[in-house]
């Protein structure tokens, strides 16, 4: 997800200092949809002041605190906001999930390591689960429909995954990773 939109798309929301739109970002959990690193919120804020998609309308001086600039976006921004909005929503990304790969050759190892971190995943997982589905009801009231289905959209993926890796640790559990010409217990 691109860094820039998500500055511009929370700048149309209300005007914002960069540390507010990292909150914003970490309590809407955008943090587990995208890498998000200090350093790249603030050089993208950077950039869009550059390329005058967004300016400063305010910059609050504080004696005890560094000066916070308050930030809007431009006319110019709202056009490359709804152009980035529109490429993200055309891109089909292949899914590279970290266990493919480890899967097909997993037959190969200790099938109680195997089990043991999946057990751990699972805990992860359902803790995953729970997580994405508290975030999106705690936001019903107060983020549009457009956000909510990006929170509940987290919360079934992380269903979906928590189905299928119920499913491969029963195989695992069962030593049946080495089995040909057995349909998965679907």
């Amino acid at each position: 997800m691109s860094m820039k939109m998500v500055i511009l798309g929370l700048l149309l929301e209300r005007d914002m200092h960069p540390y507010e739109i990292k909150l914003v970002m970490k309590e809407r959990t955008m943090d587990r949809m995208m890498k998000l690193q200090m350093g790249s919120l603030y050089y993208a804020v950077d950039k869009l002041v550059q390329e005058r998609h967004i300016e400063a309308v305010e910059v609050i001086h504080s004696s005890d605190r560094p000066d916070k600039t308050i930030y809007r976006i431009t006319d110019k921004g709202k056009a490359l906001f709804e152009q980035l909005i529109l490429q993200q929503i055309k891109k089909n990304d292949l899914v590279f999930h970290p266990l493919y790969t480890a899967l097909a050759f997993s037959r190969h190892i200790d099938q109680s390591k195997v089990e043991k971190l999946l057990e751990e995943r699972i805990r992860e997982t359902e803790h995953q689960v729970n997580f994405a589905y508290q975030v999106y009801e705690e936001h019903i009231a107060i983020v549009p429909r457009s956000a909510l289905h990006a929170m509940y959209g987290k919360y079934e993926h992380s269903l979906i995954e928590l189905k299928w890796l119920k499913r491969l640790f029963a195989d695992v559990s069962e030593r049946k990773m080495s089995d040909i010409g057995t349909p998965l217990d679907l």
